[in-house]
């Protein structure tokens, strides 16, 4: 089956709300392609590879977490993005990319799905415009500690984490934030988190966690942000009766 790029951009649209958010480019599609879509293939950057992948695979559309424009970025079409872009429309493929609102959706979000995947279940929300989840085990349990928990995040996630301060108790109370939030981590204090478990760490978050017993995980930009594309994609696949294909892009950061 198939379905146009236009009823894809309407539902993506629908689906991920785009507008109640103040972000950092354009969501929604940024490159247009084949009017018809068939097959779709998700994935977290729409780098080169990720690009020459989905040719590879005959796609129609490509769905992503990064997309290729950012506010305040060089306009000009050279190195890099003349060879993403010569890509994309050399072979006719729509580019479809979500930034925050795919960090948010309550349940096929980066965050969402990383608590799936991390066995937590978020109770509230926090920091600005409420991207951070705040939760525990799904299970009502606890982790017995922070080494505990690193341990049971680098087991799921399938990559080593960076761990800094915590106390030697036991862990209910856990926020989460996937990508680059390591400064929601003050936010995530004050909302009363235990530990707080996001992609990356800056010099200040090692501070805040040794002075505030706080534990805090950095896993992964790219590991952390790896799970919300696939389970948007698959849906709209479901949706309008496509083929889709998650292709992941192995990225050390």
């Amino acid at each position: 089956m198939t379905t146009t790029r236009h009823e894809l951009s309407l539902a993506l649209d629908e689906l991920l709300q785009p507008a109640r958010f103040k972000d950092y480019g354009p969501n929604g599609l940024q490159v247009e392609g084949r009017p018809e879509i068939r097959r779709i293939v998700s994935g977290v950057t729409a780098s080169r590879a990720l690009i020459e992948a989905a040719i590879a695979a005959r796609a129609d559309a490509v769905f992503v977490h990064h997309g290729l424009f950012w506010r305040g970025q060089d306009g000009r079409v050279t190195g890099w993005m003349k060879q993403r872009l010569a890509l994309l429309l050399g072979h006719d493929i729509n580019l479809f990319a979500y930034h925050l609102p795919l960090d948010a959706h309550p349940v096929l979000g980066n965050n969402a799905q990383l608590g799936l995947r991390l066995g937590l279940q978020a109770e509230a929300r926090f920091g600005e415009q409420d991207l951070g989840f705040l939760g525990g085990r799904a299970d009502g349990g606890a982790f017995a500690s922070a080494t505990h928990l690193a341990e049971h995040l680098e087991k799921a996630l399938n990559r080593p984490n960076v761990l800094v301060g915590g106390s030697s108790g036991a862990i209910k109370n856990i926020a989460w934030c996937s990508g680059g939030a390591q400064g929601y981590f003050e936010a995530a204090i004050a909302a009363g988190a235990q530990a707080f478990i996001t992609g990356e760490i800056s010099e200040p978050q090692a501070h805040y966690a040794r002075e505030s017993g706080v534990a805090f995980l950095a896993c992964g930009h790219h590991a952390s942000e790896r799970y919300g594309a696939p389970a948007v994609a698959a849906q709209m696949a479901a949706q309008f009766g496509l083929e889709h294909q998650f292709i992941d892009i192995d990225n050390p950061a």
